[in-house]
């Protein structure tokens, strides 16, 4: 009766995934880390740094950079890559426009960027939020330089980018993510053609706004899927692609297929500015918001000199 020898034996547990010595990161320990996450706290503001489980956390909030994320920490959404919490959120915080406006003054910022969780259940999809902090920070930190990363606005994209490109950001980010294949799977609740065409509106509405996007890599894309949306950007004139290592947040989500190394970026990054976007950032650690002001800086320097010789060729050409 207790022969339990012919029960079968527990399967070992799988074993963590390990990551590859180039993404690995210290744990934020710094003054000015705990400084930045008290001044969040006081101020009640949430953060995708802190939400999204960046790697980053403690290099940027060293620096006293963060990402705000306004509409709540609860998304209506459930992306097989993200973090941030899925339920229904809160009420909307009147007070969240000030408070963004006070912490940008705080950390002394020269660039903020602003992103939110999906709100499919706001008529307007947070749009107005969006403009209601742009404007804040207009009156109250006017050489601060903005960049926002919207959602989709599923069903409500035409007004809501009307009502947002009025308020004039500086850079308009909305990130594809991922290949169209893997949507499905990935980022169940978007449509990878409705998002390029969210960022192709911003171009047509204003021009002058710099437009922004991002890829994650590791998910199982192929490398000419990479291309293919490299060249779907372009055609929707998008200025700015970011690429980054996907990196599992828990067991829960989706895998990581491929730890894409440092040399791959680099291969992908060189492609990526031959086709020709005015700022190229790849890297496994690249993610959104990472060096942002910094990206901005030089996007901006890259564009006045694209115009400058234009200037030229076609001056150039009308003397022949």
């Amino acid at each position: 009766m207790n022969d339990l020898s012919s029960v079968p034996s527990p399967g070992p547990k799988p074993e963590r995934q390990r990551k590859p010595d180039w993404i690995r990161v210290k744990a934020p320990t710094s003054k000015g880390y705990g400084e930045t996450r008290q001044l969040m706290r006081d101020l009640k503001l949430n953060t995708v740094c802190e939400e999204a489980a960046c790697p980053n956390i403690g290099e940027c909030w060293t620096k006293k950079h963060a990402t705000v994320m306004i509409l709540g920490d609860t998304c209506t959404r459930a992306c097989a890559f993200c973090n941030v919490k899925t339920g229904m959120p809160g009420r909307v915080d009147a007070d969240e426009p000030a408070h963004v406006a006070e912490a940008a003054a705080k950390l002394g910022l020269e660039h903020i960027v602003i992103t939110s969780v999906d709100r499919d259940d706001l008529p307007d999809g947070g749009a107005g939020q969006f403009v209601k902090v742009i404007e804040e920070l207009r009156r109250n930190t006017p050489s601060t330089t903005i960049e926002i990363l919207t959602p989709d606005f599923r069903g409500k994209m035409r007004p809501a980018i009307e009502a947002i490109v009025a308020a004039r950001p500086d850079v308009y980010n909305h990130n594809l993510e991922t290949v169209p294949r893997l949507y499905p799977t990935i980022r169940p609740g978007a449509r990878y053609y409705a998002s390029l065409r969210l960022l192709e509106e911003v171009k047509r509405h204003d021009p002058s706004i710099f437009t922004k996007s991002g890829v994650m890599l590791g998910l199982g894309e192929e490398r000419l899927e990479i291309h293919q949306v490299m060249d779907d950007m372009r055609c929707a004139d998008i200025d700015f692609l970011t690429m980054g290592q996907y990196l599992r947040p828990t067991p829960r989500h989706a895998e990581v297929k491929e730890f894409v190394t440092p040399q791959a970026f680099a291969a992908y990054g060189a492609i990526a500015r031959a086709k020709g976007f005015l700022q190229v950032a790849a890297s496994p650690l690249t993610r959104s918001s990472y060096h942002a002001g910094e990206d901005f800086a030089q996007m901006r320097a890259a564009r006045a000199l694209r115009l400058a010789q234009e200037g030229q060729s076609r001056s150039t050409g009308g003397q022949r």
